[in-house]
């Protein structure tokens, strides 16, 4: 399939600015961006830089000052936060560094959250959460509570909770920062098998250049637009 001929999510005219009590900072300016369906996109660059800025307004977590964004033909910006709520929740998938599971729930129980958030019968929320906990491979650790997972599992825990609804697309910050470089490789071929097999939309904002190296496309911001990070050569890795 030629992606290029099917935009999912487009942003035009991007501005976001934070003001303090002496200066203002222009993070996004003018920013446009355009994703296609199925595509992998890497968003590096310096800490700061804004790239947590700009993944939380592709996801509509943040406004921006102006500018417009399109789901399809869909103007996000104009939907009501209850109608947003129910976009985020169906359409779009999140893994930040830091994997927000509840504490004293099982594996399961955490990934069924999202289904049982939209309203969906229980014992088919729980068929969806268990088959997707077995694709990230942790079947043998469904019924174990979050605290009790390892670093890595938990953090697979919480790509199955993303997942399990069934999203357009993955937006993740960061999401091996605090993993070591065994679950790190682990996590990153993931994310890329799950990009093939299910044909989803992936954005990373990553520090890692080898998960970087896997996307298809790699950006970065220069001056509060958006860019592509000049080639360095190196081939992009496959599983």
């Amino acid at each position: 399939m030629d992606k290029s001929l099917t935009p999912l999510i487009s942003l035009t005219q991007i501005s976001k600015r934070f003001s303090g009590h002496h200066s203002t900072i222009e993070i996004l300016d003018k920013a446009d961006l355009t994703v296609c369906k199925g595509e992998s996109i890497a968003i590096t660059g310096a800490s700061g830089i804004g790239k947590s800025t700009l993944l939380n307004i592709i996801g509509t977590l943040d406004k921006p000052d102006s500018g417009k964004i399109f789901f399809r033909d869909r103007d996000l910006l104009a939907l009501k936060d209850d109608q947003l709520a129910m976009f985020r929740n169906s359409k779009i998938g999140f893994v930040f560094q830091f994997h927000y599971l509840l504490q004293g729930f099982s594996a399961v129980e955490n990934v069924m959250m999202p289904g049982l958030i939209a309203g969906r019968v229980k014992k088919r929320v729980e068929k969806e959460a268990l088959n997707m906990l077995d694709r990230v491979g942790l079947s043998t650790r469904s019924s174990h509570r979050v605290e009790d997972l390892s670093g890595g599992e938990q953090q697979r825990v919480a790509l199955a909770r993303a997942l399990v609804m069934g999203p357009e697309i993955l937006l993740a910050d960061e999401p091996t920062g605090n993993l070591d470089r065994k679950n790190s490789d682990s996590v990153h071929l993931l994310i890329q098998e799950l990009n093939k097999e299910l044909g989803m939309t992936v954005i990373v904002v990553t520090h890692n250049n080898e998960l970087a190296q896997m996307m298809d496309t790699n950006l970065t911001l220069i001056n509060g637009t958006v860019k592509p990070v000049e080639s360095t050569g190196v081939s992009k890795k496959t599983s």
